[in-house]
C-alpha cells in the first residue's frame, strides 16, 4: 500500500511521513526529491508552478510508486498533490486498495507560523496563499489535523490505517475471500 500524505507547505508532510515510516517500517519517499531543477528554481524565486511544470514531476513520482507497488513494498509518500487531477495522475491504473490519500490539515495562521520558523531548500514562504487557493479537498481522503504535535498526527494516521485494515478484513470475510 502507498499512503500519500498531501497538503500545502507547512503542514508537516515530510516530518510526519518520516515519523510514520519509522513506526510502521515502511519506506518513505519525499515527492520534492522528484522535482526537476527548473521547478525548484521557480519555487525558490516565489513563482507558482503551472500544471505543465508539474507533469514531469507527477509522472516521475507515479513511476516510482508503480515500481514500489510492483515489488509489493509499502510506502509513505509526502506530496503536495493539491488538485484532484494531480492525485488522479499519481494513482492512475492503481487498484483502490493499493493507495490511500491523507490530507494534513491546519488553519492558515498556523501554517504561516510554521513556515516562518523553518527553512526549506526551495519552497518560498510567499507561495502559501497560492497553494491554499489551489487546494481541492476530496471527500474520500482521510483528513488529519496537524494542529497538535507531529506524534499526535502520526497516532491519528495509525488509527486510520488500523481501521482500514479491519474493514478490509471484515469485507473479505463476508465475501468469502481469503485474507
Amino acid at each position: 500500500m502507498i499512503l500519500i500524505l498531501f497538503g500545502v507547505s507547512g503542514a508537516g508532510k515530510t516530518t510526519i511521513g518520516r515519523l510514520l515510516s519509522e513506526r510502521l517500517g515502511w519506506r518513505f519517499e519525499d515527492a520534492d526529491d522528484y522535482h526537476p531543477p527548473r521547478n525548484r528554481q521557480k519555487m525558490r524565486s516565489g513563482t507558482p508552478l503551472t500544471d505543465e511544470d508539474r507533469k514531469p514531476w507527477l509522472n516521475a513520482l507515479h513511476a516510482r510508486m508503480e515500481e514500489l507497488i510492483g515489488r509489493g513494498e509499502n510506502a509513505i509518500v509526502a506530496c503536495s498533490a493539491l488538485k484532484q487531477n494531480y492525485r488522479d495522475m499519481l494513482v492512475a491504473r492503481f487498484e483502490p486498495d493499493q493507495f490511500r490519500f491523507a490530507l494534513l490539515d491546519a488553519p492558515r495562521d498556523l501554517l504561516r507560523e510554521r513556515i516562518r520558523k523553518r527553512h526549506h531548500p526551495y519552497m518560498n514562504p510567499h507561495l502559501l496563499d497560492s497553494q491554499l487557493a489551489t487546494l481541492e479537498v476530496p471527500a474520500e481522503a482521510w483528513r488529519v489535523s496537524v494542529c497538535g504535535t507531529e506524534e499526535e498526527a502520526v497516532e491519528q494516521l495509525l488509527g486510520k490505517l488500523q481501521a482500514a485494515r479491519a474493514q478490509r478484513a471484515q469485507s473479505r470475510s463476508t465475501s468469502g475471500r481469503p485474507e
